[in-house]
């Protein structure tokens, strides 16, 4: 049973060379092994006596209206599946900026820190100035949590439209893992003689030996996991160009690979990849890449899966006791507010990879079902004002699907 809680104030040489032998240059000293832990899912067994607790930020512009429609499948799936949430909901936004200053209140990521996971709607408002929130929200709590992965699966889903022309969902189907703590979003930088002719901008990226190997290792735990046909993990960075920081990313990769030989490897430059994923999707199964590359190429898997309407994405701390985040990736688009048109397919995609990896499987795999079934069978398209029914309509219909 739900608890609904009202918050208070509370990344050509390379391109498709597969990694052969050992691939240690000579001199090259072993990384020590960072001990993450095995990418399990806990069994709806031993999750039936714990209540799931999820803080949801709903945000600004849709936000409030995707979140609820999120939250609306959750409690049909929980009754079906038999387990318990209590969901607390924060207003962290926009609006309590304008009216407070604040962005995240005192004790805000304590509280965050007592729950199993978080789920945010959209973060955005036209009245505030682009930037603040999303670094001041979005990027803090990425970083104040640990959320060292972004996961970003892209799939075409039935009935979904993409702009590769005779591919369907047999062909785009693989994850995107993204460093999400690192990289030119450390905010090292500065300028010199500002506003002058003579103006000089730096803007430091930032790579540790800790935080490649946890990113890419977990990388290879979740590829053998996923046990697709292809079991294939393909580092995608700029080694012939970046030859500081992402030479460290080429090394890490290919020492952790000997832990892995059960695991294909393979490398692309990022541009090939960009090119690759248009040409032919279906040759991915994982691809592991820096924060910024990362940040550029899962937008162009949201379109070649149908669109931002459609695609969701995790912010992982994958320790024990670490806090992971949900989100939709299609922005606030306040021109939509309150209109009952945005699509909320994302949001409730996003809700499936919160309990995927919050100990309920079962459950993600039953949103998934009914969300396929709805995108393939009811709605007419994934464009917001044009899906044939209204925001909380196509809500209902995916319950309805749960069943």
């Amino acid at each position: 049973m739900l608890r609904p809680a009202a918050a208070r104030s509370l990344a050509e040489s390379h391109s498709g060379d597969t990694l052969g032998g050992d691939g240690e240059e000579d001199g090259s000293a072993a990384i020590p092994e960072i001990k993450l832990p095995e990418i399990k899912l806990e069994t709806t067994d031993t999750m039936a006596e714990k209540i799931l607790k999820i803080a949801t930020i709903p945000g600004d512009g849709t936000g409030p209206e995707v979140t609820a429609e999120a939250v609306k499948v959750l409690e049909g799936v929980a009754a079906i599946e038999g387990f318990a949430a209590d969901v607390e909901t924060l207003d962290w936004g926009g609006d309590r900026y304008l009216a407070t200053g604040e962005i995240i209140p005192e004790g805000g990521l304590d509280l965050l820190r007592t729950k199993d996971a978080v789920f945010l709607g959209a973060i955005g408002h036209p009245d505030v100035a682009p930037g603040i929130l999303e670094k001041g929200l979005l990027l803090d709590l990425r970083f104040q949590l640990d959320q060292y992965i972004n996961l970003r699966p892209v799939k075409l889903l039935p009935g979904v439209e993409t702009p590769l022309a005779g591919r369907g969902p047999d062909d785009i189907d693989f994850v995107v893992v993204r460093e999400n703590t690192e990289d030119l979003y450390c905010g090292v930088g500065g300028f010199l003689k500002k506003g002058t002719a003579d103006e000089v901008a730096v803007q430091q990226a930032i790579y540790t030996r800790k935080g490649c190997e946890r990113c890419i290792r977990w990388a290879f735990e979740y590829t053998r996991q996923r046990n697709s046909p292809k079991k294939t993990l393909t580092l995608v960075a700029k080694t012939n160009v970046l030859t500081f920081g992402h030479d460290l990313w080429w090394r890490t990769f290919q020492e952790v690979a000997r832990d892995y030989p059960d695991v294909k490897t393979d490398y692309n430059h990022v541009d090939a990849c960009c090119m690759w994923m248009v040409k032919n999707p279906e040759a991915y199964d994982v691809i592991v890449t820096t924060n910024m590359f990362g940040d550029i190429i899962t937008d162009l898997g949201g379109i070649l899966q149908g669109g931002m309407g459609v695609a969701a994405g995790g912010n992982l701390n994958p320790d024990p006791g670490g806090v992971s985040m949900f989100e939709p990736m299609g922005g606030s688009a306040p021109k939509y507010k309150g209109t009952d048109q945005i699509n909320p397919i994302a949001a409730i995609n996003a809700m499936g990879m919160l309990l995927e990896h919050s100990g309920q499987p079962a459950a993600a795999a039953r949103i998934d079902r009914a969300v396929a079934h709805v995108t393939g069978t009811k709605m007419k398209s994934q464009a917001a004002g044009k899906m044939g029914y209204g925001t909380k309509a196509v809500g209902d219909l995916v319950v309805e699907a749960l069943s």
